[in-house]
């Protein structure tokens, strides 16, 4: 199976059933056609990549900008994302090949990635699931830090010591996701359970 891929707009969840009749959990995604913008070699670039661009670009582009799209023939775009490929897989295609929702078809197994939502600075409670100190009895470290490291040895606090701090917002990736429908003419993709990002965010969904 070739390493490629496609950008898509995350636009919700609901459910599907399967065919069975049982209600399947799935994020809809819309997929509209990505066109390879630029094909980087190992010779020149130092690895084997597709560009590939998606939401086109009205205004506010610059001169460099638009000539780096005018090599390939194709619109202005707002995004653009690399796909690793093979070396020899390099040869099946050329720049400005629009690359389309039937890439994928139900039963695929595919890896999403995307940039989670954004929770703030948020306590070691919320963020790695701290039990939490006594609630009665006086007690005043319901949920503080307390201690992070011993005294005299090893005398310091162990690299990755999990503490309060800005959670969400990184970009995650999530593999084995089955696909459960694919719409080519409107297209949109249906992808079994949850994936990161909130709704509207832009996500690069490969093949495994």
């Amino acid at each position: 199976m070739m390493s490629i891929g496609i950008l898509g707009r995350k636009l919700g969840m609901t459910h599907i059933l399967d065919g069975q009749g049982n209600p399947v959990p799935v994020t809809v995604i819309e997929t509209p056609p990505c066109p390879i913008v630029q094909i980087k070699n190992k010779q020149r670039d130092g690895y084997s990549a597709l560009q590939i661009g998606f939401q086109e670009k009205k205004k506010n582009i610059k001169k460099p900008l638009l000539g780096h799209f005018k090599k390939s023939g194709v619109s202005v775009y707002q995004f653009l994302e690399e796909i690793r490929i093979a070396p020899q897989q390099k040869d099946e295609f050329q720049e400005g090949y629009v690359l389309k929702t039937d890439i994928f078809k139900v039963g695929d197994y595919v890896k999403v990635s995307g940039v989670s939502k954004g929770k703030g600075f948020q306590g070691g409670v919320k963020r790695w699931g701290w039990k939490g100190g006594p609630k009665t009895h006086g007690s005043r470290t319901h949920r503080r830090v307390g201690s992070i490291g011993a005294s005299s040895d090893p005398s310091r606090v162990f690299r990755g010591q999990h503490m309060p701090g800005r959670m969400g917002n990184a970009k995650t990736t999530l593999k084995n996701l089955k696909v459960m429908k694919v719409d080519v003419e409107n297209n949109i993709l249906c992808i079994k359970g949850g994936i990161p990002g909130h709704r509207n965010s832009v996500l690069m969904i490969r093949k495994k």
